[in-house]
């Protein structure tokens, strides 16, 4: 096709099909009662003329562009990019294309990834938004567009779709408990993020009730470089970390290693996340479970619900789990 020339058009797909352009419409939308045969003859048609259907033109005259937003975090985290590529799944399985722009906590830039977003006439909105900032502004400036948070520890109630974080850092702390540990200190996420904030509470809340020692909570941001960072921070009496994530126990490791200390003859690390590399560090990790497919599913149950006007199915809590591995052990179980 030369420079400048236009594609096919809906009228060239009724001609070579041999229908009308009302037809090729009814093809397009999927309305029913078109026979099989005719259905056929459109569609080999399109694929004859190399026929790209005109969304733009396409939400004009329904109303829907078919498409879900999607506003993710400007951090590179396992976590959030595992959700949004379960979403981007489960919304091609429903029909739905995907549309992906992210944003740092900044004011102007999340107006931005709206602006971008909002103005492509999405037909609703998945926002990661730990970050509190990023939730109230998105909140203030969708009116009625179908939303789910992700990944908020269950905040706002309606609209979120969440992993309970309290479970998983009970099944973390209640494995070190079993295997005789009583001196555990704890490596946070960045505490302006919800998930962060709700893995320290949970965690200083399970050293109370026991009656343990606290030790000081060194705050990290959730990349490796900071984990090895707060290796060198460690209470020596520590026997136990709770690292908020994967990425910062590789780094606390290799913190330990670089100091001559093992994991876990003098150290035992349980993590957060279970990525698929905590499988393959030395040693492999002990680490809770999220699962990110779930809530990508849910996430697409909910959002496809309110686009078509109908009741969202529950949106409970989806339940995390321990993955025992080689990075935990009995307190100076090879010392």
């Amino acid at each position: 096709m030369a420079k400048g020339a236009r594609g096919p058009s809906i009228r060239d797909v009724a001609q070579r099909a041999g229908v009308s352009t009302q037809t090729v419409s009814r093809v397009l939308n999927d309305f029913a009662g078109i026979r099989v045969s005719t259905r056929e003859r459109v569609l080999n048609a399109m694929v004859e003329l190399n026929y790209r259907r005109n969304l733009a033109a396409r939400t004009l005259v329904t109303g829907r562009s078919n498409t879900i937003g999607m506003i993710g975090p400007d951090i590179p985290e396992i976590g959030p990019l595992s959700s949004l590529h379960a979403v981007e799944r489960a919304a091609r399985e429903a029909g739905f294309h995907t549309l992906l722009t992210s944003t740092s906590p900044a004011p102007d830039d999340v107006a931005g990834a709206l602006e971008f977003l909002l103005g492509r006439g999405i037909d609703a909105l998945v926002l990661v938004a730990e970050h509190r900032n990023v939730q109230k502004a998105v909140d203030a400036a969708i009116g009625d567009l179908p939303v789910v948070h992700l990944l908020t520890g269950g905040f706002p109630p309606r609209t979120s779709i969440s992993i309970d974080q309290a479970s998983g850092v009970r099944a973390a702390m209640e494995h070190l408990f079993a295997l005789g540990h009583r001196r555990i200190q704890h490596i946070s996420g960045p505490l302006a993020y919800s998930e962060a904030q709700l893995r320290r509470d949970a965690f200083r809340d399970t050293i109370i009730s026991a009656g343990l020692e606290e030790f000081p909570i060194i705050e990290g941001d959730w990349t490796p470089d900071s984990g090895y960072a707060a290796g060198f921070k460690l209470d020596p009496r520590a026997t136990a970390v709770f690292s908020a994530n994967d990425q910062m126990s590789f780094g606390l490791i290799h913190a330990l290693a670089d100091q001559g200390k093992s994991v876990p003859g003098h150290v035992s690390v349980v993590s957060f996340d279970d990525t698929q590399e905590s499988r393959h560090s030395l040693p492999p990790l002990t680490t809770v479970h999220q699962d990110f497919e779930a809530v990508g599913r849910l996430a697409v149950k909910v959002l496809v619900a309110r686009i078509a006007g109908e009741q969202a199915p529950p949106n409970d809590l989806v339940v995390p789990w321990l993955v025992e591995r080689s990075s935990t052990a009995g307190p100076r179980a090879t010392a």
